[in-house]
């Protein structure tokens, strides 16, 4: 667990925020994974909501140089095995079962498991992940709420996703128990869909540039 750990933690903080894309046509994902690699997000995490999202990790994992794709929306084992064949190098779930947290003993990608509540990260802390997404971030609670726990669960660190843009990002990455946040302003739909990958890569590098 330890190294897996620390192999999910060298990949976070690689950047301090991580595309979520949801991809609608695979032919978009080399493109658009080398526009955000240019702008200096190498890590990113795209969705399993859509049917083109398995090809488009395998695109990426096979022709982005520097790129580390990961899939997020990950919900069963069965999910969990298509993403890591794709060549997924980090798996990210929205929640946390048993099922996934078996699933995750079976590959080497590494797991950030998604939490809502003190509950459900004390619960994962004690399976040994020290290592969450926050999810979703803003209506869950928000960077208070994360700074809330940032004292009484020392030993987490979080990803928090959901409803963070330029405008709250600082909130979240300025607390001492956030690593870097996920979000998906990086890569709007109507640049993807009208291919404007230099206007992509100008996101990717004001994101890049974000510190807490």
């Amino acid at each position: 667990m330890r190294e897996k750990t620390e192999k999910l933690l060298s990949v976070l903080k690689l950047q301090p925020v991580v595309p979520v894309l949801i991809i609608e046509d695979a032919a978009h994902a080399v493109p658009l994974a080398r526009a955000l690699v240019a702008g200096g997000l190498k890590a990113i995490e795209i969705t399993l909501r859509t049917p083109a999202a398995l090809a488009a990790i395998e695109a990426v994992a096979k022709e982005v140089e520097g790129a580390v794709p990961g899939a997020g929306t990950i919900l069963n084992p069965a999910q969990y095995e298509q993403a890591v064949k794709a060549g997924s190098q980090f798996i990210v779930s929205p929640g946390t079962t048993p099922a996934l947290i078996e699933a995750e003993k079976d590959h080497a990608a590494s797991f950030l498991p998604g939490a809502a509540t003190a509950t459900e990260a004390m619960t994962l802390l004690d399976a040994g992940y020290e290592v969450m997404k926050f999810f979703p971030a803003e209506q869950a609670g928000g960077a208070s709420y994360l700074k809330s726990l940032s004292s009484p669960l020392a030993g987490v660190t979080f990803c928090p996703t959901g409803g963070i843009s330029l405008k709250n990002a600082r909130d979240y990455l300025s607390l001492p128990n956030v690593i870097c946040v996920g979000g998906s302003w990086v890569a709007p739909a109507n640049l993807v869909a009208s291919g404007d990958w230099a206007g992509i890569t100008a996101l990717a590098s004001e994101a890049a540039a974000l510190k807490g």
